[in-house]
């Protein structure tokens, strides 16, 4: 074995390369693991579900854009029937067709062998087993963008406060997320301390310190410890290396899915950053309006765009009068545009994405 030297000098000649993410929010690296915790019976295998989704149909999860790709969900958690469930009841409330997920592909693995790693007896050595090489085969033929690694407490069979093997676990599977140009999500249960301390922690503090990205999915509870909204659960940044930690996205179990609610950021009252997002969530109710074929329009009606969103449960908390801005500016920047429908003798105009208008 020897070391492979690269001087510094180098990089001088070589084009600086960009950070690639599955999510517009930076929560998400490509070639990385990001670690999703959450207690039991919040949802986190929902809502790796509806990211899997948002991806493979090249589209939104929880508001924000993701990047399109095939995506392989390996579950060890929920058996084949309780996924169909969840997955229809997305489709349903999305307005999207289930055959047209072709790029989303599942392994279950619930009352099977599961694990990928484990521990070699009287060692702190972890070694990988052959469902590993299994899962590295599969990943080579559908070559996915996202791998969901459900869950940490099936796929691991080591020593969980063990701080070696939980970077040598995490290191396996950047491995993957290297060779394979993807990212890994892998969720987990925080432990008992983890979620009084908030923290959504589990285990060997190493967990925290290999990955790149940690997202700890949580109930809305009070001081007090009372729930008020038993739907509600908050989606918080517990570390990021490319973002801003701390970061709370509130969401809201509806029809069989999580929706955004609300947006809790440090940059709230920045105007720019405002604007910013009401132009976002326009498009992102604009596409949902069209896949369901319902019609929004320019002009003040029942069926006004601004009042129509602002009325949407997917509205993250934009008012009627920030969609009315965005609007204008998403028509000035050639972003919208008008397409009519209806007869010949009573045209109705509504709104479309720049270039899907039927100027026929």
């Amino acid at each position: 074995m020897h070391l492979s030297i690269v001087p510094a000098s180098e990089f001088a000649a070589r084009e600086t390369p960009q950070r690639q993410f599955l999510d517009e929010r930076r929560l998400i690296p490509l070639r990385n693991v990001t670690i999703i915790s959450g207690d039991g019976g919040t949802g986190k295998s929902l809502l790796a579900l509806q990211l899997g989704m948002g991806v493979a149909a090249g589209g939104i999860w929880l508001g924000r854009r993701v990047r399109e790709g095939s995506v392989l969900y390996f579950s060890a958690e929920d058996d084949e029937d309780e996924t169909h469930i969840r997955f229809k009841e997305i489709c349903a409330a999305e307005g999207l067709h289930p055959s047209s997920f072709n790029a989303l592909g599942f392994d279950f693995r619930a009352g099977k062998e599961a694990a990928l790693a484990v521990e070699v007896p009287r060692s702190a050595v972890l070694q990988r087993t052959p469902l590993m090489g299994a899962l590295e085969a599969a990943m080579g033929e559908n070559s996915p963008v996202l791998l969901i690694l459900d869950n940490l407490a099936d796929v691991f069979a080591g020593n969980e406060v063990s701080r070696v093997q939980a970077r040598q676990f995490i290191g396996m599977m950047r491995g993957l997320a290297l060779k394979h140009d993807c990212a890994v999500v892998l969720l987990s249960h925080p432990s008992v301390a983890g979620m009084n301390s908030g923290t959504g922690s589990s285990g060997s503090t190493a967990w925290n310190n290999s990955v790149r990205s940690r997202l700890y999915l949580r109930r809305d509870v009070s001081d007090d410890g009372s729930e008020a909204d038993a739907d509600a659960r908050i989606l918080e940044t517990k570390k990021t290396n490319y973002a801003r930690a701390g970061d709370e996205t509130r969401l809201r179990w509806e029809d069989g899915r999580f929706v955004a609610v609300e947006e809790t950021r440090q940059d709230n009252g920045d105007p720019i950053a405002q604007a910013t997002k009401a132009e976002r969530v326009f498009l992102h109710l604009l596409d949902w309006h069209s896949r369901k074929g319902l019609h929004v329009s320019p002009n003040k009606s029942n069926r006004y765009a601004p009042t129509v969103f602002a009325r949407h449960g997917q509205c993250e908390g934009v008012k009627a009068r920030q969609f009315e801005r965005a609007m204008e500016t998403l028509f000035e920047h050639g972003q919208i545009e008008i397409d009519r429908h209806g007869p010949p003798s009573k045209p109705r105009n509504h709104i479309v994405r720049a270039g899907d208008a039927d100027h026929e």
